[in-house]
């Protein structure tokens, strides 16, 4: 089930990014976060009208979440988001990430969104593929932009056109 996260979800929300943080790629930040960072986070979406939903699995657990927001600050961009998708490390695999982002797609083609953009790990293949699947297109890689675990990262870049 998909829905809307609310603030009862911070918790599961943050194990899923600090597991990111702490173990991917994914996420190019080095430090984890506290749930009361999340519950902050959560609430800051849904007062800036930013979608954020979660998936659960059988037992109603957290097994994802999805989101997007301002991909940059200034207005000429207002119609171009970046979205994030996360998967709970034991349920990767199984289509959680792609129904999710399926409705994040759904949620942007309901609203003035015309671009939503990926950045995503150059190494990431399995994100890439999947983004391709849901018909993104890869618009170019910036090179040693980010490191993380003591190495350089290039940064991929694919687009999706909701106009379109």
């Amino acid at each position: 089930m998909i829905r809307f996260a609310n603030l009862d979800d911070a918790s599961a929300i943050a194990e899923i990014y600090n597991d990111a943080v702490r173990t991917t790629t994914a996420i190019w930040n080095d430090e984890t976060v506290t749930v009361q960072n999340r519950a902050d986070w959560i609430a800051s979406k849904q007062t800036d009208g930013w979608p954020l939903f979660v998936m659960e699995d059988e037992q109603g657990a957290v097994a994802g979440y999805a989101t997007y927001g301002p991909w940059r600050a200034w207005d000429g961009y207002r119609h171009t988001v970046e979205h994030s998708v996360y998967v709970q490390k034991d349920n990767r695999g199984q289509g959680i990430g792609k129904a999710l982002m399926q409705a994040l797609i759904s949620k942007a083609k309901q609203t003035d969104i015309h671009v939503m953009v990926a950045g995503i790990e150059a190494g990431n293949e399995a994100s890439i593929r999947l983004h391709e699947k849901l018909g993104f297109n890869r618009a170019g890689t910036l090179h040693e932009v980010g490191t993380k675990f003591g190495r350089w990262l290039d940064l991929t870049f694919l687009e999706l056109n909701l106009g379109e």
